[in-house]
């Protein structure tokens, strides 16, 4: 229960799906977390859902594609909580599912900016107050589709091999400062996010069943198998651990 004690954790996306399920996780593990999304309603929800347990949530509007709303998110976390000790960047769109012929330049950049340019703003910020903590944790969400290839949605694919990338470079930048930076790598995950990206293939029950399949293990995850995942990355235990890809698919890139 307490594997994160006395750190403070920023989740971008907080509020659903795998930011939601990591916010509870961390709060049980001893961290106080700072919920950043649009969705007001559901963010504000969930910190008072974590501050009834007697834990310490906050929750702050934050659009991640908005540098000067990320600068300042982060600075009034900081202050509120008096530090910062670990950046989630979960924050992210699927964006059209159409072959890159008929992707609307708008329709790229609107991925690129909340999935690539988000996580290039929160670290950016975050690093100075990371710094002061005397090292950290930042933890990249990625996705099986920033190690394979997949025949749809490439604005989204595009983004998580850039995501990949980028945390191994903040790896090498930032290991002098003890800050370590990792990429999760999910397979099909039970979330919002994914629950309507295949209702938009058609019958969502023979898609469901369809995606199960791809997965070895026969089956999507849940948003706790991805969400215990940061927790470990976030902690102590794994205070040797950075630039590595945590794989969490069902085996779905074991072929």
């Amino acid at each position: 229960m307490d594997r994160l004690k006395n750190k403070v954790a920023i989740i971008t996306g907080g509020a659903l799906g795998l930011g939601r399920a990591t916010a509870l996780r961390m709060s049980e593990e001893g961290a106080a977390v700072a919920i950043f999304d649009v969705l007001d309603d559901q963010g504000a929800a969930l910190a008072a859902e974590i501050t009834a347990k007697g834990r310490l949530a906050r929750y702050w509007r934050c659009d991640v594609s908005n540098e000067a709303q990320v600068e300042r998110a982060i600075h009034e976390a900081a202050e509120h909580f008096g530090r910062i000790d670990i950046l989630v960047n979960n924050a992210g769109v699927a964006g059209a599912n159409k072959p890159t012929h008929e992707t609307t330049e708008a329709e790229w950049d609107w991925v690129q900016a909340i999935n690539v340019k988000g996580v290039f703003f929160c670290i950016k910020h975050a690093i100075a107050h990371l710094r002061h903590a005397g090292g950290g944790s930042i933890i990249n969400l990625s996705s099986i589709y920033g190690l394979v290839g997949g025949p749809d949605v490439p604005a989204y694919h595009a983004s998580k091999g850039a995501v990949r990338l980028m945390s191994k470079t903040d790896a090498l930048t930032y290991a002098g400062d003890r800050i370590r930076v990792n990429s999760i790598h999910p397979g099909f995950i039970w979330t919002p996010m994914v629950e309507q990206h295949l209702s938009a293939q058609g019958d969502l029950e023979a898609t469901r069943k369809a995606t199960d399949a791809l997965h070895p293990l026969g089956h999507m995850g849940e948003a706790d198998d991805v969400a215990w995942g940061a927790v470990y990355l976030a902690s102590d235990e794994a205070k040797f651990v950075t630039g590595s890809e945590l794989v969490i698919d069902g085996g779905y890139t074991a072929r």
